[in-house]
């Protein structure tokens, strides 16, 4: 089956700039992914497709061999389609780390037989995160094989010899097209070496699958989505290579009384009518346990916020605290009594012939009155 044109497979015009073709990467390299379509062989073909195409026309070189004389200019030594990165560089992985980072933001590509960064979820509660707490995590991964002491060989030994494919340096060259293609060894996978005698228990490789056990500080202030960074703790590293690290998300779960806003919290407190009309004193949490009364003046409004400096949440990495905002909303009663209707009524006919107890509304209405006398209705 012929291939489609490397413009046409992006959905970019012949003259698109280095930033169209990387939009236009980026989207169809993130719709396409394997991750995001497992078992899906159609969106697999397509992913693997609109990278060789990327991988072409984002060198300016490649590009002008192949805008000159088409797929020929990489056709013999290798072929460019049998592979999701024909031509042994960045690809997607270039892109998604742009995008994303290599967890940490460490710049540059992970060293050959480095361990893989792992990442780990922990739910805590606002009071947690408000004291900071410790939680202790399994961890599903690759460990140093205690047996070879991740060396790869049996019984510990350094019995390697240099890779008779690589010659010791852990990539190939292969003439594609114009061009010489550099990737990484697959016999060696980069080491350079082959051990003679591999371990039994690693199968060479230095390292086992075994969930560990560890013990996270969660400090004081945190925030939901905040990324604790532990170095090392990932997955071992291939023949003894450093390991992985590990990144620990923190989700905060929510509160039934407080919500958090940085380094204020805020507690929404309703009050009775009666409360809000005549003043009153109520008592409120705090999030460290504590009580604080607070003095309702008489008049009080839906939407009165009382401020309570120092009880709010705590900041990361400093003593400070935010402050604690106690917002009030006054509460229509229901389910009246005969006796509780029969004052309120009496109320209500105290305020229309004069009273002054709700200025807000009379404003209100005075203002329609005035509206609808100036239409001549």
């Amino acid at each position: 089956m012929a291939k489609r044109d490397y413009y046409e497979v992006l959905g970019v015009s012949r003259d698109a700039s280095e930033d169209e073709l990387k939009k236009a990467y980026r989207k169809l390299a993130m719709q396409f992914h394997p991750d995001r379509n497992q078992g899906d062989a159609k969106a697999e073909a397509r992913f693997k497709e609109v990278n060789e195409a990327y991988e072409v026309l984002k060198d300016g070189d490649k590009r002008a061999a192949y805008d000159r004389f088409g797929h020929a200019a990489f056709e013999g030594g290798g072929g460019g389609g049998g592979g999701g990165n024909p031509f042994g560089g960045g690809g997607f992985e270039d892109i998604f780390e742009e995008m994303f980072g290599r967890f940490g933001g460490r710049g540059g590509r992970q060293a050959t037989g480095r361990g893989a960064d792992l990442r780990q979820e922990v739910q805590i509660t606002l009071e947690e995160a408000f004291a900071g707490t410790k939680k202790t995590i399994r961890v599903p991964s690759s460990v140093s094989c205690e047996a070879c002491n991740g060396s790869g060989a049996e019984g510990g030994s350094a019995s390697a010899t240099t890779c008779g494919t690589c010659r010791g340096s852990g990539k190939i060259r292969a003439q594609q097209g114009f061009f010489l293609i550099e990737r990484t060894c697959p016999t060696c996978s980069g080491s350079g070496k082959i051990i003679k005698n591999p371990c039994k228990v690693c199968s060479g490789s230095g390292r086992v699958q075994r969930d560990r056990t560890l013990n996270v500080t969660i400090p004081a202030g945190v925030e939901d989505g905040t990324r604790i960074r532990l170095t090392g703790e990932g997955e071992a590293g291939l023949r003894g290579a450093p390991a992985g690290d590990l990144y620990v998300d923190i989700g905060v779960k929510p509160h039934p009384i407080f919500q958090r806003e940085g380094p204020n919290i805020m507690v929404r407190v309703p009050l009775r009518m009666t409360q809000a009309a005549l003043g009153a004193s109520v008592e409120v949490p705090s999030i460290d346990g504590g009580r604080s009364a607070v003095k309702i003046p008489a008049g009080t409004q839906t939407g009165d916020n009382f401020r309570l400096r120092g009880k709010g949440f705590s900041v990361l990495r400093n003593p400070a605290r935010g402050d604690m905002y106690v917002q009030v909303v006054v509460e229509t009663p229901q389910n009246l009594t005969a006796k509780q209707r029969e004052l309120l009524e009496a109320f209500e006919a105290e305020a229309v012939q004069g009273g002054k107890s709700s200025p807000e509304s009379e404003g209100f209405f005075a203002k329609v009155k005035e509206f609808w006398d100036g239409l001549g209705r």
